[in-house]
């Protein structure tokens, strides 16, 4: 496949090029060290008073933390960096050379740099997840573990596009690059269910920025909370994000003027 072939591709550069500042692995690590130290001991702090969060019992909420680690390795290995790079070229011109290549540019940009570090983040989130499992006695069958994978691909769509889009908006603004970064603030709300959360910023965390979708219901289908209902509206609101990304994509590539301009 032409996306496997490329995803093979840039990654091979970017270990090539990463390699070259190991000291970022021990950055990487340190954050991520300190993030699971701040999460694993509000959850100490919180469960030493009560027996349940928001309806969650503190090994599921250790599952949470888990999927959260995960998606948030996948934001930070793949899909950031490319629309950060996406930015950049259509402010300074550089879109051009990306443009001239043979292969479709909206999978070029999304997968055109890769951070290799967070890998650190994605093998600890899937640590964090076996442990939780564990506790709760649980073994995964194979139905709960591929509504667990449907969940979250789509919940890694639903993230791209929302990305994606925010990122094509850079064809109309000059500088939007402090949108990305108030996503990722924002993003630290999913380290808790989402139903412990009042309506109005409930409803914010699953329709206007999407990180329930990236959370809270992978984790839902990995500890046999899912439901229907909520299985196929993660389904439906992928597809349709990809369609409407696609289309504001190609919109933004029309007025795209290039260095040139």
């Amino acid at each position: 496949m032409t996306f496997l072939r490329l995803l093979a591709a840039f990654f091979k550069v970017s270990v090539v090029g990463e390699v070259a500042y190991r000291v970022n692995f021990f950055i990487q690590l340190f954050q991520t060290f300190l993030s699971l130290v701040v999460s694993l001991g509000g959850l100490a702090v919180i469960f030493s008073y009560t027996d349940k969060l928001g309806g969650w019992g503190p090994q599921e909420i250790l599952a949470l933390v888990g999927v959260y680690f995960l998606v948030g390795g996948m934001i930070g290995l793949v899909i950031q960096p490319g629309m950060e790079k996406l930015i950049e070229s259509v402010r300074d011109g550089t879109l051009d050379f990306t443009l001239t290549k043979p292969e479709d540019t909206q999978l070029i940009v999304s997968i055109g740099r890769i951070d290799i570090w967070r890998l650190i983040d994605i093998l600890l989130g899937l640590g964090i997840m076996t442990a939780a499992l564990i506790g709760l006695g649980e073994k995964v069958g194979l139905w709960q573990a591929g509504m667990f994978l449907l969940m979250l691909a789509a919940g890694g769509v639903i993230i791209y596009c929302f990305f994606l889009i925010l990122a094509t908006l850079s064809f109309w603004f000059v500088r939007i690059e402090n949108i990305l970064t108030i996503f990722q603030s924002m993003y630290e709300a999913g380290r808790w269910p989402v139903s412990l959360y009042p309506p109005w910023l409930r409803y914010g965390l699953t329709f206007v920025v999407p990180i329930a979708f990236a959370t809270t219901v992978p984790a839902e289908a990995l500890t046999g909370r899912l439901n229907w209902e909520t299985l196929l509206g993660a389904v439906g609101l992928a597809l349709l994000l990809l369609v409407i990304s696609r289309v504001i994509w190609r919109v933004g590539l029309r007025h795209y003027s290039g260095a040139s301009a």
